[in-house]
C-alpha cells in the first residue's frame, strides 16, 4: 500500500475528480499553484473540501517533551512512596482486625500503626540531613562562583554558607509544614469516613437505593457526553438578512473527518429527526453529508438498523449528485434552445463536453449522457460493493462502489490473481466516490446500453426506475447476469424503489462547516 497522500495531493485529486479546468490548465502550463490557491479555486467551483489537521508539530514540540518530563516525575514519585507503601500494607492488616471485632485485632492494629509511624519518622529524618547537605553545598557553590565572577574577587565561603544555610532552613521548614498539614488533613478526612462506616449500619434496602442512584447518575453522565460530542459539530446559522424563519428551510451539514462513532451518528440522526419512514412517505431527505463511514459500523448487531444507518448516510449523497446533474441538464436545454449564446455559455458547454467525454461537440450525445443514475441502483450497488459500508475499501479509502484503477491512488486487494495488476480506487471523501461512480456509468463505453435504454425511457416521458435498468449493468462485475440478479434482489428486499423520486429538502443554505 502506498503512503498516505499529502493534503495538497488530496486537493489535486479532488480537482481531477471534479474536472476543474482552471487547475488543469495551470498544470498543463507547468505553473505551480500553492495549496491556498488550489483551495480557493475549489471553493469557487463549490467543491467540498475535507479538513486536514497537522498534528506533527504539536506531537514533536509539546507532547513528547511533556511525556518525557511526566515520566521523570512518575519515577520520582514511585521512588519516594515505596517506603510508605510498605507501611500502609502493614497497617492494613491491623485495620482488617477491627472488622473482626476481636481485642487482639485492635491491639495489633495500633501496634503496627505505632511501629509504622516510627519507621516512617526515622526514614524521613535520615533523608533530611542528606537533602539539606546536598542542597547547601550546591547552592553555596553557585553563589560563591556567581559573586566571585561579578566582582572578580573571592567571597568568604563561611559567610556565604551562613546566608544560604538560613535561606535553606527556612525553605525546608516551609516544605515540612506544608507536607505535614496535607497529611493531617487527609488523615482527618479518611478517619471521618471510617467512623461513619462503623457507626452507620447500612441495611440491604439502603444499598439497593444507593445502587439505583449511582445507575441513574451514570446514565445522565453518558447522555451528557453524547450531547457534548454532537455539540462539537457546529450548526449553521441563518443569514442575518432573513427577518422571518421559514420552516421549510433546512441547513446543509457537511460533516468532516471527525472519526465519529456509530452511537454518536445514531444520536445525531435522532436529534435532527432523520427518519427513513418519513423519507419514504414525504419523498424529502435532509442534506446531511458525511465524509466517511463510522469505523465501528459493523459492530451493530441489528442487521436492519445497520442497513438503515448505511442508507441514511449514502442517500443524501446520491440525491445531491442527481440534483446537480438535473440542474446541468436544465441549463443545457436552455442554452441549446437559444439562437445566440454568450462566451460564458460556450465555455460551459466545452467544459461539459470534456467532462462527459463527448467527441465532435455532439450535443445530442451529451444530452444522452448527462442524466441521473436511479437512486435504487446506486444504493443497491453501494451496498453490494461496500458490504453495507463495512468493507476495508469503504473504511480506508471511502470506496463505496469498488471501482478499479491501474494508474491512480488505490488500495491493494488481498485476494487478487497473479495476473491482476489493478487496485481499488480510493477517494478523499464519500461524495467524491459517488461523483466518480456516476461519471463512470455516464461515460464508459461498456455502459452504452444502460444510457441508451435510459434515454428511451426519458423520451417516452416514463419514470426512470432502477428495476428497468439493472439488466444493462452485467458488465459492472465479472459475474455478469448473476450480478444484475443480486442487484434486483437487494432493491426488492429493502424497498429501495421508494427512494427513486426523493429530493433534497427545499431552500438549502449551502455552506461548509468550518472546524
Amino acid at each position: 500500500m502506498k503512503r498516505n497522500p499529502s493534503y495538497r495531493d488530496k486537493l489535486l485529486e479532488l480537482a481531477h475528480i471534479y474536472k476543474i479546468s482552471e487547475i488543469q490548465n495551470y498544470i498543463k502550463r507547468k505553473k505551480n499553484l500553492t495549496t491556498s490557491q488550489i483551495e480557493h479555486i475549489l471553493k469557487k467551483n463549490k467543491v467540498p473540501i475535507p479538513k486536514e489537521f497537522n498534528v506533527g508539530f504539536f506531537e514533536k514540540n509539546f507532547t513528547k517533551p511533556l511525556s518525557k518530563a511526566g515520566k521523570g516525575v512518575t519515577d520520582l514519585y514511585d521512588g519516594t512512596t515505596k517506603g510508605f507503601g510498605r507501611i500502609v500494607s502493614k497497617t492494613g492488616k491491623g485495620a482488617s482486625g477491627i472488622y473482626d471485632g476481636t481485642t487482639s485485632g485492635i491491639s495489633n492494629f495500633f501496634i503496627n500503626l505505632w511501629k509504622g509511624a516510627g519507621a516512617a519518622g526515622l526514614n524521613f529524618l535520615n533523608i533530611i540531613p542528606k537533602l539539606i547537605s546536598t542542597s547547601y553545598n550546591f547552592i553555596t557553590d553557585i553563589f560563591v562562583s556567581l559573586f566571585s565572577s561579578m566582582y572578580e574577587t573571592k567571597f568568604e565561603e563561611r559567610r556565604t554558607g551562613k546566608i544560604i544555610g538560613t535561606i535553606g532552613y527556612g525553605v525546608v521548614i516551609l516544605v515540612i509544614g506544608a507536607v505535614g498539614y496535607t497529611v493531617i488533613e487527609n488523615y482527618k478526612s479518611k478517619g471521618n469516613d471510617f467512623v461513619v462506616e462503623k457507626k452507620e449500619k447500612i441495611t440491604k434496602e439502603k444499598k439497593d437505593i444507593i445502587k439505583k442512584k449511582e445507575t441513574i447518575v451514570k446514565k445522565e453522565e453518558k447522555d451528557k457526553s453524547k450531547k457534548k460530542e454532537i455539540a462539537k459539530i457546529p450548526e449553521k446559522k441563518t443569514p442575518k438578512t432573513e427577518k422571518s424563519k421559514d420552516p421549510s428551510q433546512v441547513k446543509e451539514l457537511i460533516l468532516p473527518n471527525l472519526n465519529l462513532k456509530t452511537e454518536t451518528v445514531l444520536s445525531l440522526f435522532e436529534d435532527v429527526e432523520y427518519d427513513l419512514k418519513e423519507v419514504r412517505y414525504q419523498k424529502r431527505v435532509k442534506p446531511i453529508y458525511f465524509t466517511q463511514f463510522p469505523k465501528d459500523l459493523d459492530e451493530i448487531k441489528d442487521v436492519q438498523l445497520k442497513k438503515e444507518t448505511f442508507i441514511k448516510i449514502v442517500l443524501p449523497l446520491v440525491v445531491a449528485e442527481n440534483d446537480k446533474i438535473l440542474n446541468d441538464r436544465a441549463k443545457l436545454k436552455r442554452i441549446t434552445s437559444k439562437k445566440m449564446t454568450t462566451d460564458k455559455e460556450k465555455s460551459w458547454l466545452r467544459q461539459k463536453l470534456r467532462e462527459y467525454k463527448v467527441k465532435n461537440s455532439n450535443i445530442e450525445e451529451l444530452e444522452k449522457r448527462m442524466d441521473i443514475i436511479p437512486v435504487s441502483i446506486a444504493l443497491a450497488q453501494a451496498a453490494k460493493e461496500s458490504g453495507w459500508g463495512t468493507s476495508r475499501f469503504a473504511l480506508e479509502g471511502n470506496a463505496i462502489f469498488g471501482q478499479w484503477t491501474w494508474t491512480g491512488q488505490g488500495i491493494e486487494p488481498l485476494n487478487k490473481g497473479k495476473n491482476q495488476a489493478h487496485k481499488i480506487l480510493r477517494f478523499p471523501i464519500l461524495r467524491a466516490s459517488v461523483k466518480a461512480y456516476k461519471n463512470n456509468l455516464n461515460t464508459h463505453k461498456v455502459y452504452s446500453t444502460f444510457r441508451e435504454k435510459r434515454s428511451k425511457l426519458r423520451n417516452r416521458n416514463r419514470k426512470i426506475k432502477g428495476t428497468d435498468l439493472t439488466d444493462t449493468l452485467d458488465k459492472y462485475a465479472q459475474t455478469g447476469k448473476e450480478y444484475t440478479k443480486i442487484l434486483e434482489q437487494i432493491i426488492k428486499q429493502n424497498d429501495l424503489s421508494d427512494f427513486e423520486t426523493v429530493q433534497l429538502t427545499n431552500s438549502v443554505v449551502k455552506k461548509e462547516l468550518n472546524l
